[in-house]
């Protein structure tokens, strides 16, 4: 059951994967001969792959062999046609009969302009241990830069459906272009991406189907959920707690940024004050260290001048944005939580855990007591390394 409002609404003060990294603020993208950033052709049927480049070798991860990357369609926040892009790795060797068995990788937090793109920026040190590791397991990678990264238009920052969609469209589409590819497929994520993680295997099965495809579980740690619940509070006496610090003013404007494009009809600038505005029109293209620097010295409570939930509809609308699913999940569930992780606090995960148990859904739950929000993501590997290999191994396929 639901635990604690009150710890929940720490997550205003951290959706990201881990502390911002250099070069997803600072280096100039490289889009490896495959800018989409103004595509304007044809967008076929969503998880049709468009085109397909090498990924620029600095680009890759120290455990894949070959690596491209993908343009692919989809549907955005819109339900419209759109476009997104992905990298995909492939393992060092040999495919094993039946080809390779593929993760989806789901990322955290980076910004939403395009310049944040996280196939067009070298991976973090962590990133690539973690992603390194299923590729040493013998899986291949898919990793969506959801769309609106490197894409037209804005990416739906904790959208649930418009995530998902990205995320299944992204393998739907790696399978397209002759890589010995199983139909088995799994996705891991963190923090923001772990909540899209879970999002998408609550869709997996519907938005993969008729295309041969075998989704058969899903990781998530540090995942954020219930959040709407905080959101729907936002209002000019708002309280934070002290030791949030700038992180909970970037969230906040990215997801105002984010829920006011999806949900224009609504009048979500009405209720914001003239520093909301500013902060949610800079996280409309700032990536997250170059927010946080923008917005120091502000609080969430001063991006209003009344209450969000003032506006008819708003608390419905942020339910369907982005809460997440707690039944109708098809394949199993691995949650990891460190108890240290004061960037998305563990009762967001373990209420989560609660609501899906409730719900008779199969879902396993792995506590870390020694361990913080990027360290979880590591110290999860002994538990869901097993998790996923024997999801993997059901089904049918190679």
């Amino acid at each position: 059951m639901w635990r604690s409002v009150a710890a929940v609404v720490l997550l205003l003060g951290g959706l990201s994967v881990l502390t911002p990294v250099p070069s997803a603020s600072a280096a100039a993208p490289n889009w490896s001969g495959l800018d989409a950033r103004a595509y304007t052709g044809n967008i076929p049927a969503p998880g049709t792959l468009i085109r397909d480049v090498p990924l620029s070798p600095e680009l890759s991860v120290r455990g894949a062999g070959a690596a491209y990357r993908i343009l692919y369609a989809t549907r955005d926040q819109h339900d419209a046609p759109a476009v997104s892009t992905a990298a995909v790795f492939l393992p060092h060797g040999e495919p094993p009969h039946g080809g390779w068995r593929t993760v989806a990788w789901a990322h955290g937090t980076v910004g939403l302009g395009d310049d944040c793109t996280p196939s067009a920026l070298p991976r973090n040190p962590r990133d690539d241990e973690y992603l390194t590791h299923w590729l040493d397991q013998g899986y291949a990678i898919v990793a969506t830069d959801y769309t609106g990264l490197g894409t037209p238009g804005l990416m739906s920052y904790l959208n649930s459906v418009a995530t998902a969609r990205a995320v299944v469209d992204s393998v739907v589409a790696a399978h397209g272009f002759g890589l010995p590819l199983s139909p088995k497929w799994a996705i891991v994520g963190q923090s923001q991406g772990g909540a899209a993680a879970v999002s998408s295997a609550r869709w997996a099965t519907e938005f993969s189907a008729g295309s041969g495809l075998d989704y058969r579980g899903v990781v998530a740690t540090g995942t954020p959920a219930n959040i709407e619940k905080v959101i729907e509070r936002a209002a000019p006496d708002m309280a934070l707690p002290p030791a949030l610090g700038p992180a909970a003013n970037s969230y906040a404007a990215y997801i105002l940024a984010a829920f006011r494009e999806a949900r224009p009809d609504l009048g979500v600038d009405s209720v914001l004050s003239p520093q909301g505005l500013d902060a949610a029109t800079l996280a409309e293209t700032l990536c997250y260290a170059a927010l946080d620097a923008a917005l120091a010295g502000r609080t969430p409570a001063e991006f209003f001048r009344a209450p969000l939930a003032s506006l008819p509809g708003a608390a419905e609308a942020l339910d369907a944005y982005m809460g997440l699913p707690v039944s109708g999940y098809d394949r199993p569930i691995f949650l990891g939580v460190g108890l240290l992780d004061r960037d998305v606090p563990p009762d967001s995960t373990l209420s989560l855990y609660d609501q899906l148990s409730a719900n008779g859904q199969d879902v396993t739950l792995r506590v870390y007591p020694d361990q913080d929000h990027g360290g979880t993501v590591l110290a999860s590997l002994p538990d869901s390394t097993p998790f996923l290999r024997t999801a993997l191994a059901g089904g049918q396929g190679g």
